[in-house]
């Protein structure tokens, strides 16, 4: 008998965030299982701010500081 794995927590939650220039990055995707629930904020804006250093690497092109951060209403 094979066997049973322990399930992963799949879960996401979508955020939308506001940069100081005013330009928007809608639904952008963060694990649940990432994000602190005794320090949701601050924990969302820094994984935000990671994902953005990353793709700033990969792409060249920085984005400003963020200005607000609201959970996606989809």
């Amino acid at each position: 008998m094979a066997r049973k794995h322990k399930p992963t927590d799949s879960a996401f939650a979508l955020y939308n965030v506001v940069y100081e220039d005013g330009s928007l990055s809608s639904n952008r995707k963060l694990a649940t299982a990432d994000i602190d629930p005794y320090d949701r904020d601050n924990s969302v804006r820094a994984l935000i701010e990671r994902q953005d250093r990353k793709i700033a690497e990969a792409s060249g092109k920085s984005r400003g500081p963020i200005k607000s951060v609201t959970l996606s209403p989809n």
